[in-house]
């Protein structure tokens, strides 16, 4: 038997989902010891599974790990709602289980320092007068141009190689033209 305080928790999840646009859910808190089939076999007593994704690690030192979190999709609101009421909160092996409608991740774009100064933030003049985005060539053109000007007008201070060639490593003069072979040894011990 439920408790007073889930039955009020798992109303206030299943009103805030009212909203929500398809069946999907969220569960979390998952042992890892609870297979993908387990959990498929579990959600399937409550109607039927229209889709089934169990996360895992991809890389780093738990690849292949469950993630502890999947999502679920069914085929009806009823059968959701009766998935949230029945598993938030159950004990599954050693961890109680949470269930929420799953919702989109809302990111906003980074942003980076708000406080810019007047220099660098974009006006709607200056949009107007230069295009937004170059072609790849035009980039390269304006590069090579700015290469041959920088080759042109070389700094007369500097005496040593042009920075822009390649300095190769002096080659070292003991290099072995054959295998190497052990010393004959005149003594023996």
């Amino acid at each position: 038997m439920q408790s007073a305080v889930e039955t009020v928790e798992n109303a206030s999840i299943l009103s805030s989902g009212s909203s929500q646009e398809g069946h999907r859910l969220w569960i979390g808190n998952i042992d890892p010891k609870i297979t993908e089939y387990h959990l498929v076999k579990l959600l399937e007593k409550f109607g039927k599974v229209k889709q089934f994704d169990f996360l895992f690690h991809k890389s780093g030192p738990m690849e292949g790990q469950p993630r502890g979190y999947c999502f679920v999709n069914f085929h009806t609101k009823e059968e959701a709602e009766r998935a949230i009421q029945c598993l938030n909160g159950k004990l599954a092996l050693s961890k109680k289980l949470v269930v929420r409608w799953a919702h989109a991740q809302r990111f906003e774009p980074y942003r980076g320092d708000k406080n810019l100064p007047a220099s660098l933030e974009p006006s709607c003049s200056e949009a107007e007068d230069q295009p937004t985005s170059l072609s790849v060539s035009a980039k390269i053109k304006a590069i090579e141009a700015k290469l041959q000007m920088m080759e042109e007008n070389v700094d007369e201070e500097y005496s040593g190689p042009s920075p822009y060639l390649y300095n190769k490593p002096p080659e070292k003069k003991d290099k072995r033209s054959q295998p190497y072979s052990k010393p004959f040894r005149r003594f023996k011990r």
